[in-house]
């Protein structure tokens, strides 16, 4: 894998944020009823820095939660000796059922990681609505699905990678493009 170029360094992630952070604000009037949702692994720092955003300019904490999609892939791997999936659960402690989830992740990509999560945000109870908030939006599309809150979009090819870099889970802040 060689690297290509950094799309984003640690300002722009943040500039970014910030941005996706008011936008959350002005769709939904403010924060009733609002609640993040980050997916395993890098959209729950991103779901994190954006509540910390939110709370800085509207002075509340929105709700958090935390998602393992790993059981409602299409695509599941197993990734045990034994064959079984590796299990993880959500982490939801509000209830969920008429608020407005909005959906976080670094990636979309073909939109079947949102699928899933859509899949597992519903078994959990029934939202108002269900946005998606993305750090990184690269195009090919498998399934009708698009991100209501977009970091950046980085149209690439099919032989090119996306690869996100958050400081809580790598060692540094970036989006560099790889080529396969």
């Amino acid at each position: 894998m060689n690297k290509k170029a950094t799309v984003l360094d640690a300002s722009a992630i943040k500039r970014a944020l910030t941005r996706i952070a008011h936008e959350i604000l002005e769709k939904n009037k403010g924060v009733d009823g609002l609640m993040l949702v980050g997916i395993k692994t890098r959209g729950i720092p991103i779901a994190k820095r954006l509540r910390e955003k939110i709370a800085d300019i509207e002075g509340v904490e929105v709700p958090i939660g935390e998602l393992d999609i790993t059981l409602y892939r299409d695509d599941l791997s197993h990734a045990t000796s034994s064959n079984e999936p590796k299990l993880q659960e959500a982490r939801i402690n509000d209830r969920i059922s008429g608020k407005n989830i909005i959906l976080v992740d670094d990636v979309l990509f073909t939109g079947r990681t949102v699928r899933a999560a859509m899949d597992a945000i519903v078994d959990q109870g029934r939202p108002s609505q269900i946005q998606l908030a993305v750090l990184v939006d690269r195009g090919h599309r498998e399934l009708p699905i698009r991100a209501d809150y977009i970091g950046k979009n980085i149209p690439t090819s099919q032989e090119e990678m996306i690869v996100v870099e958050l400081g809580e889970t790598d060692e540094q802040d970036q989006v560099s493009i790889y080529e396969k």
